[in-house]
């Protein structure tokens, strides 16, 4: 079991020595702003299409961080950045989320800002799980997640990229009631999942057999791959 995914990152990828690190669908940047916690040398760039997590990020941009992190609403299919200009790119959980027709065009571009060797991390859900099985009844992630996998074996079927490592884990997913993994799961601002409900009732009762004093506890397997750019 893995509780904090930045040691997987830090086993895989050597960080410090003045790293510049772009996040793609970076939601609260998270992972991104404990990085720069732990590597004072390192900046970073960090793009959320969505408008209302971005507002969140520059209003909780601490201000130690401030100078080394910079947030900026954009998609990843039109990065806002100069050629070679990072050293590891990170999608935690964000490849599945941009549209289908733009995967290419996103992992291309992701391709164009990162200098030569260096790395994208890709961190995906594995379509798998009691908490998966709740999920799907509203959101039914399997093709996208399967298209996720499949955009990244066709990038490196380019010969622009070489995977490096791959991990599979498990890490923990904990709401303490109902009303948390319905405020942060069905009503998430990035997306309207149509709740009816109908729906809602359902979900709630394949939630609630897995609720007890202290909340839910998941399980939650992710697959990570780490992709090396080659050289044009």
């Amino acid at each position: 079991m893995i509780h904090n995914e930045l040691d997987v990152l830090t086993e895989l990828v050597p960080l410090g020595n003045g790293l510049k690190v772009i996040e793609l669908g970076c939601g609260s940047a998270r992972l991104l702003t404990e990085l720069l916690q732990r590597c004072p040398a390192c900046e970073a760039l960090a793009l959320e299409v969505d408008a209302v997590q971005h507002a969140k990020n520059l209003a909780r941009l601490p201000e130690m961080l401030a100078p080394r992190l910079r947030f900026v609403q954009e998609s990843a299919t039109a990065i806002p950045a100069a050629d070679c200009g990072f050293d590891l790119a990170l999608m935690l959980k964000s490849l599945h989320h941009i549209p289908l027709h733009a995967m290419q065009t996103a992992l291309a571009e992701t391709w164009r800002v990162l200098r030569p060797g260096g790395w994208l991390y890709v961190s995906e859900p594995v379509y798998d799980g009691a908490l998966n099985d709740i999920v799907k009844l509203y959101n039914d992630e399997g093709p996208v997640r399967a298209a996720a996998q499949a955009a990244l074996n066709q990038a490196l079927s380019t010969g622009q990229w070489q995977q490096t490592a791959e991990r599979r884990f498990d890490m923990p997913a904990h709401f303490p009631n109902w009303e948390s993994f319905e405020q942060r799961m069905l009503y998430p601002s990035f997306a309207d999942h149509q709740i009816t409900d109908d729906l809602r009732q359902r979900v709630k009762a394949a939630f609630d057999p897995h609720c007890g004093a202290d909340g839910a506890h998941f399980t939650r397997p992710i697959h990570v791959r780490l992709l090396q750019k080659q050289a044009a």
